[in-house]
């Protein structure tokens, strides 16, 4: 998050998505040995075994579902494959409607306070109580979970607690306040390619929800160790998915760079994957600056969400107002590192686009930087404009 490197590579030709075919219609009268269950409906809800039947095959949901087309998609899928079937439904089937009870819910998009970044230890951290009192921010996010091994610690610190992260997540919680942790960043040595295996790197991340009592967690995957390792992105993905079953409550969030028309080859391959191995991630978050994005900030901004839209409602089958609804915008604050300059008169048309869209999230680097100090350049307590202090954090509260 602190540096990103302008993304050379071009935006991918997205892979055609897979064809959905129709269920089998049966003659009256017809039979087999395995009946068919109830057709597979795609606005029907499912859960844990389940049973439908999809083009003359039989399925059984593993877990809660809507909308996932029933396939043999093996370990991370969420439909397993019973095999052929034909025939009339059997009557004795039960139907597939969701019980009269609670049941776990789908990832949604549904809206989360705004939290700008803070990073204890770095760029004169202020008191998050100050900040919270001038401001109204409700929210935070810590920046960052590295990795010792495949054993989670905060940057800079031996382990997860103890130290300046602690305390900071202990004050902000004290004031009334949440905390989303961000696990990963630009820089350090980081969880994703150090643990070996999706259940590895799950457990890590189950450690840093335990520790505080998360309702939140942010993958920020970036440069070539996460963001452009394929297999490391199926890795984090897998992990995500596990999480997301042991913690159905717990949102999710993946935060990556973008082009300024929406995610280039390896973000467009994070979602599709995503979609693919069943992550259920609940928010898609993309970091529109550092991309060549010009004079025009506002414009870059919206034209790189309006590209992650569209990237959304093609993979997942979303509508404008549910792709919105799972989508977030962290944005740096004044000058970035390329020196693109984004004002406090700009952020706010910013926040009013996400606001008015129904964006899930909003956040930017940092509050540690939300400081004037015009010419100062990029620096780690200062935006490096003419600012009052805390001025993009207040303006955030208004999302």
């Amino acid at each position: 998050m602190k540096l990103k490197s302008k993304y050379a590579a071009a935006l991918a030709v997205v892979l055609a998505a897979a064809g959905v075919g129709t269920t089998v219609v049966l003659a009256p009268g017809a039979s087999a040995a395995v009946a068919c269950a109830p057709a597979w409906s795609s606005s029907a809800v499912y859960v844990k075994d389940n049973t439908v039947s999809y083009q003359a095959k039989n399925y059984t949901a593993k877990w809660w579902t809507q909308g996932e087309v029933p396939t043999a998609s093996g370990q991370w899928g969420v439909w397993a494959d019973k095999g052929a079937c034909g025939g009339v439904v059997d009557p004795t089937t039960p139907p597939t409607t969701p019980p009269t009870g609670p049941t776990t819910p789908p990832a949604t998009g549904t809206k989360m306070a705004a939290a700008p970044y803070i990073y204890p230890g770095w760029g004169n951290p202020p008191a998050p109580s100050t900040v919270m009192n001038a401001t109204g921010i409700k929210a935070f996010t810590i920046a960052f979970v590295l990795a010792n091994g495949c054993n989670p610690v905060w940057d800079g610190e031996g382990g997860l607690t103890g130290g300046s992260h602690e305390s900071t997540i202990n004050a902000i919680k004290a004031a009334g306040g949440s905390v989303v942790p961000s696990i990963g960043g630009w820089s350090g040595n980081k969880l994703g390619p150090n643990c070996a295996t999706p259940e590895a790197l799950a457990g890590a991340y189950q450690k840093v929800i335990d520790t505080f009592g998360l309702k939140a967690i942010d993958i920020d995957i970036e440069n070539s160790d996460e963001f452009e390792n394929t297999v490391v992105q199926d890795r984090i993905l897998g992990a995500l998915k596990i999480v997301k079953q042991k913690n159905p409550s717990v949102k999710t969030i993946l935060t990556f760079g973008t082009s300024p028309t929406g995610p280039n080859y390896y973000g467009t391959r994070l979602i599709q994957q995503a979609k693919a191995l069943g992550a259920n991630v609940d928010i898609f978050a993309q970091m529109p600056f550092d991309f060549g994005g010009g004079a025009d900030m506002y414009g870059a901004t919206v034209g790189a969400s309006e590209g992650l839209k569209n990237q959304l409602k093609s993979t997942f089958g979303w509508t404008d107002a549910q792709a919105y609804s799972h989508m977030g915008i962290s944005g740096m604050n004044g000058l970035s590192d390329q020196q693109e300059l984004t004002s406090t008169d700009t952020w706010t048309r910013i926040r009013d686009y996400a606001r008015n869209n129904n964006f899930a999230r909003f956040t930017f680097w940092a509050v540690n930087r939300d400081r004037g100090c015009a010419g100062g350049g990029v620096v780690s307590d200062c935006s490096g404009i003419a600012q009052s202090d805390w001025a993009f954090t207040k303006i955030s509260a208004g999302f």
